[in-house]
């Protein structure tokens, strides 16, 4: 969930969630999947609605202090001599792209260096055409128009790019 310090750091009415994941060796960096908030997590109602039902939960507990908190709860004076408080925090995890897209693409791990972009095919071609143009004209750089599962709805596919680039 985005902050509303970072919600009203700058003038804008929507901006791009890229993931970064990478894998390193014990000196360089193996492989980097970029991708896009929009491919990779469902919409944030779907998040709220588990942290909403579980601040609930906490709050409905008999005879415990709860305490204003961005977290999923708080509650003051846990032990008789009442200087005990217990944070209650939502710790998020996800898969790793190279196993959510594992049917679209597998990373070579005898490359000395992979990179995987995931990207919806209508935010590519929003992209401008000049730049666009470099890629495609790079022979180094593979694009694929792939179809991914909507993370809405697993259930529903849509089109996608995939871009690579690797170094043997």
């Amino acid at each position: 969930m985005i902050t509303r310090a970072c919600k009203k750091c700058e003038q804008w009415t929507e901006k791009d969630i890229i993931y970064a994941v990478g894998h390193t060796s014990d000196i360089s960096l193996k492989s980097l999947w970029l991708v896009y908030g929009d491919c990779y997590a469902a919409e944030s109602e779907t998040y709220e609605r588990i942290k909403n039902t579980i601040s609930t939960g906490i709050e409905g507990i008999p005879d415990v202090e709860f305490a204003e908190t961005n977290e999923l709860g708080r509650v003051n004076r846990v032990d008789p001599l009442g200087i005990t408080y217990l944070r209650i925090r939502g710790m998020w995890g996800i898969d790793n792209p190279s196993i959510v897209y594992s049917y679209v693409h597998k990373m070579d791990s005898n490359n000395s260096f992979s990179l995987a972009v995931i990207m919806k095919t209508e935010k590519f071609n929003s992209f401008p055409e000049e730049d666009r143009k470099r890629l495609t004209d790079n022979d180094d750089i593979t694009i694929s128009d792939v179809s991914i599962k909507d993370p809405n709805n697993p259930a529903k596919l849509f089109k996608s790019k995939l871009i690579t680039y690797t170094l043997a």
